[in-house]
């Protein structure tokens, strides 16, 4: 999935990226000097460090200059897309605070990193991209600031080692990792992930198993076209090399506490991935009131080939079939059954019941279509739960409980409370 603030159950934080630091602040120079540093992270990274510790601002570990630097870099330089800006928020705004960051260290940040840049990337600098690095660094961090004192969670980003590699298919890729320190999280939620083969860009992907009690989380990562991560964790990261993951957050997709009946689950490519971990955690957790939910589980895909996940879901159809359906549906593939032919929608209007709560993950234009054809169809608002694609600008509400969930603007889907922090 390429698919949360007063807790880490809750939404990611806002800080206005449509009309902010990222977009409407954005002219060519930030961009372009920051492309021209970027090959030279590692080095501008020590230097950023060595400047604040020469100003006597020891808050940041040596450890994560690299990180941080990267990060706040790509803030301010802009050019990235609406998700890609809400996770890279959602990792920073949590680790700014677990720093004691506050605003009277604004003026050494933006200076060290003004430095940095200058120094690294002499060949586009002048004076006026000097001083939209000085001034878009200031807005940038005073946004940051505010979102992060809204949270409750000090969890900062966290490395993860990359602990087995299996290229699934040629563009989809299943990396199990083994975070530093162990992520407490939902199934069905979303991990902002990053890696430093492209520093500073972030993107969402949710754990394809229910917590194990190694603390291992498994990634399906589908290598999009020019996109700045995907492409690097499907073909470049190895094992043993580490990437780095923000904090759980909900992405509408995790279980209705309130509901005990059966579910009708669909995801079509690497949106099987949080519909898995959801599977996975019913067989742990086993009847509810004494009654064991039927779960019918949709797998979209384009050809047999696709279905990249087919041994795992095999052996989850043989162990827990007295309640468990599993369904592929192929929109590409004259070859296989004239009843596995068919889009996911489809497929999930021919398994409906009522009382089905239906889940669905996948690409943002699944999703689209999933809001707006499913309701027409007949499913109550009140029982679809879509994958947020952090595609559309969102706004933040806060819950009775304290938590913080994303509501969109004229958006009819009703969304599960955030549960309380574990």
């Amino acid at each position: 999935m390429h698919t949360h603030l007063a807790s880490a159950h809750g939404q990611p934080p806002l800080i206005d990226t449509e009309g902010g630091a990222a977009t409407r602040l954005k002219p060519n120079g930030l961009h372009a000097s920051w492309t021209t540093l970027t090959p030279r992270i590692h080095h501008a990274s020590n230097y950023f460090w060595c400047l604040l510790a020469d100003r006597g601002m020891r808050l940041l570990p040596e450890r994560d200059a690299q990180l941080f630097l990267a990060t706040v870099g790509h803030l301010i330089a802009g050019g990235d897309n609406h998700a890609g800006r809400t996770a890279l928020l959602a990792a920073f705004a949590p680790t700014y605070r677990h720093l004691g960051l506050q605003p009277y260290h604004h003026q050494t940040l933006v200076d060290a990193l003004t430095a940095t840049v200058a120094r690294h990337a002499p060949t586009t600098w002048t004076s006026t991209i000097a001083e939209q690095w000085r001034r878009h660094g200031h807005h940038v961090l005073n946004l940051t600031h505010r979102a992060a004192h809204r949270l409750t969670t000090t969890h900062p980003w966290t490395p993860a080692q990359i602990i087995d590699r299996d290229p699934a298919t040629d563009t989809t890729t299943v990396l199990t990792l083994r975070p530093r320190r162990r992520l407490h999280y939902e199934p069905g939620q979303a991990l902002p992930v990053t890696t430093l083969h492209r520093p500073g860009a972030w993107r969402w992907y949710s754990p394809a198993n229910a917590p194990r009690p190694d603390g291992t989380i498994e990634l399906h990562v589908r290598a999009v076209p020019d996109g700045p991560v995907s492409p690097c964790l499907t073909h470049l990261a190895a094992v043993g090399e580490y990437v780095w993951l923000g904090p759980p957050y909900h992405a509408g997709l995790t279980l209705d506490p309130d509901h005990h009946g059966d579910l009708l689950l669909a995801g079509g490519g690497t949106g099987l991935a949080p519909l898995r971990a959801i599977v996975e955690h019913l067989t742990a957790t086993g009847a509810t009131n004494g009654r064991q939910r039927r779960v019918t589980l949709i797998v979209g895909a384009r050809t047999l080939e696709d279905l990249y996940d087919s041994i795992t879901l095999d052996t989850l159809q043989t162990t827990h079939h007295e309640w468990l359906t599993i369904r592929p549906t192929f929109t590409d593939d004259p070859l296989v059954d004239p009843a596995a032919q068919g889009d996911v929608l489809t497929a999930v209007l021919d398994h409906y019941r009522p009382g089905h709560h239906v889940h669905v993950a996948g690409p943002p234009a699944l999703i689209d279509h999933a809001r707006h054809r499913l309701p027409l169809a007949g499913i109550p608002a009140n029982h679809l739960h879509l994958a947020e694609t952090f595609t559309r600008p969102t706004s933040p509400a806060v819950e009775p409980t304290g938590g913080t969930r994303f509501s969109r603007r004229q958006d009819t889907t009703t969304r599960r409370k955030a549960a309380p922090l574990r």
